[in-house]
């Protein structure tokens, strides 16, 4: 809300009394809404022991010069709050309403500490915030509703902190927004739906009690973690038409239904959909260069491709794979090829073309235990493998016959 020339001369008399003992350097060095803005700001914030981030903070000079304060003419325009550097052990207290005075303000940081209370919804009045980022502390609430009227707002990172509550709507409708990171809190609700024409690039929701399927995502989307929440449904959908992901994490989720063969033609460097309920076979349509796929503990079945030896580590344990292991997988593991990890554990397969004599190189990692043959080699598996090298016979159709 616009303030008044004559409120701002009250305002303004109000900051002369405040620092009469020892008045501003020179008048009109700050806009005095933004001072007493910033008074408040420090009254409700402090140090941690051992940080010293306010001991720069002495209003008798200019507040410009403060420690995370940037100024743009008499405006604050950027204020980062806490020491950046490494283990810096940041600020406790909370953020006051009093930031949304701050109307120039475009970036907000806060360094990660022990700050609580709920994000201020006077925040919405800056609407020319572009970057507002405030990770790793104990913020608590909802995300303010209000936050939809930031037009301008491109980063919202709140990750790693106890918010909770639904995602509002109005932030998937944000227009200039690229980055989305909510994160490690205790988000409720579903994914919110985003216009295809959405400039984003990054949305990171992982580890909150999100419900629901995967909604359709804007196809410039790059990156995309959705990991430990309780999503349903599936994505043979949605996937494909994210020709620009990089990243894909929908790890330890309840989504079930197919992986359609244009997944593994992303230009991913990650591929992980382990611990959900994905079903049927794993037919890339090429070879596959991804350099980490996981599509371990699922219902995946039917014979392993060979288009998967270009794999970095592979993880296909835990699954209904059936029939021998492509011969191509080996060589590219035993040759000292691209491939570096396979965990074939706990499936249904029958054989593996690779000599008992063969000596796995020390770089590589195979697991193969718990399956309907008896491991030629001896390769080291992960304790929670288990114990048995092979299923019992009555669960192997062939060794029946």
């Amino acid at each position: 809300m616009a303030v008044t020339a004559r409120l701002r001369a009250v305002v303004a008399c109000v900051v002369l009394a405040a620092v009469a003992t020892a008045p501003l350097p020179a008048a009109g060095i700050l806009d005095p809404v933004d001072f007493l803005a910033l008074q408040a700001v420090r009254r409700s914030l402090d140090d941690m022991p051992g940080s010293a981030f306010f001991d720069g903070w002495d209003f008798t000079a200019d507040p410009c010069g403060f420690p995370g304060v940037f100024c743009d003419g008499d405006r604050v325009a950027s204020l980062a709050l806490g020491d950046p550097r490494a283990g810096s052990p940041g600020l406790t207290g909370r953020l006051d309403p009093a930031l949304g005075r701050l109307s120039a303000l475009t970036e907000l940081s806060l360094v990660p500490g022990r700050v609580e209370g709920q994000l201020p919804a006077s925040l919405a009045s800056c609407s020319n915030l572009r970057f507002l980022a405030v990770s790793k502390n104990l913020l608590s609430g909802s995300i303010p509703d209000g936050f939809g009227a930031l037009t301008n707002l491109r980063t919202l990172d709140v990750s790693f902190n106890q918010i909770s509550g639904a995602i509002p709507p109005s932030i998937a409708a944000l227009p200039s927004i690229t980055n989305l990171i909510l994160c490690h809190n205790q988000l409720t609700g579903g994914v919110p739906a985003f216009q295809d024409s959405s400039p984003l690039l990054r949305l990171d929701l992982k580890h909150n009690a999100l419900t629901g399927g995967v909604p359709t995502l804007p196809a410039g989307l790059q990156y995309l973690s959705l990991s430990a929440n309780k999503l349903s449904g599936t994505v043979d959908q949605v996937l494909p038409r994210l020709t620009r992901l990089n990243f894909l994490d929908l790890s330890m989720n309840q989504l079930d239904g197919p992986i359609p063969p244009a997944v593994f033609a992303l230009p991913l460097s990650v591929l992980q959909l382990q611990r959900n309920f994905f079903a049927g076979p794993v037919q890339p349509a090429n070879d596959v260069t991804i350099p980490v796929v996981d599509l371990s503990y699922n219902r995946f079945w039917g014979q392993l491709s060979p288009l998967l030896a270009g794999v970095g580590q592979l993880y296909l344990n835990n699954n209904r794979f059936t029939g021998e292991v492509p011969s191509r997988l080996v060589q590219e593991l035993v040759g000292s090829g691209g491939l570096q990890v396979l965990y074939l554990q706990h499936n249904f397969l029958t054989g593996i073309e690779i000599s008992p004599s063969s000596s796995l190189p020390s770089t590589v990692s195979l697991c193969l235990m718990y399956n309907c043959m008896v491991p030629p080699v001896y390769a080291p598996c992960p304790i929670k493998a288990g114990s048995q090298n092979t299923r019992p016979a009555d669960q192997c159709p062939e060794w029946r016959g």
